[in-house]
């Protein structure tokens, strides 16, 4: 509990190297992509909030305590802030019309079952768009991933570095229709249940 503490009071900061270095950028595009009825997977400490800009209506799960607490001011067009684990969503089936996920997958329990909850509340032309960080594409840097995320796990809150993120999608059922590498360590996408996610694409 404490090593979530710890990160949840320095994520922000810990989140300002990649966003100067283009992150912010990509969390934006895929958050502005977000319409309808929207759910967001992770809240963390809230920093998606502010780009919700074309949402009709925006519910969040975070399961962390700690990050939940330094999100709620930062809520603006959400109409409720839930602890809740992505693995048991909290909401019927066909709930809604998108869901959002940015650096989320690295630190959830059981990312199979997140996808499968995440094709469940979605509609049938319901769209999912993520941000994520999977092993790296290089060889030399998916190796240094595997060796460090042991210790990376205690440090960080349970992130992994290792995590084939997208093929937890793919296996839970979602088709991906857009994918876009944004350098060795991130990766942006559009997925849905069909495959023909009716949805526009990024919106920069």
């Amino acid at each position: 509990m404490g090593a979530h503490m710890f990160v949840a009071s320095i994520y922000d900061a810990l989140m300002l190297p990649a966003d100067r270095l283009g992150f912010e950028q990509v969390r934006r595009m895929v958050v502005r992509s977000a319409r309808g009825r929207v759910l967001e997977i992770g809240a963390g400490t809230g920093l998606n909030f502010k780009h919700f800009e074309n949402a009709d209506c925006v519910l969040a799960i975070e399961p962390d305590p700690f990050m939940l607490k330094r999100a709620v001011p930062r809520v603006k067009t959400c109409a409720a802030l839930t602890q809740a684990r992505a693995e048991e969503l909290p909401f019927p089936d066909k709930s809604f019309d998108t869901v959002v996920s940015t650096l989320t997958f690295c630190t959830i329990g059981n990312p199979l079952k997140a996808a499968q909850e995440i094709k469940r509340v979605l509609k049938d032309d319901g769209c999912f768009f993520f941000a994520e960080h999977p092993i790296a594409d290089k060889p030399f840097l998916a190796n240094a991933e595997r060796v460090v995320t042991p210790l990376w796990k205690k440090l960080a809150g349970g992130c992994h570095l290792d995590r084939d993120i997208v093929s937890y999608f793919e296996a839970g059922g979602l088709r991906i229709s857009e994918i876009i590498r944004l350098d060795s360590f991130f990766v942006a996408g559009k997925a849905s249940k069909s495959g023909n996610c009716l949805k526009p694409g990024f919106q920069s």
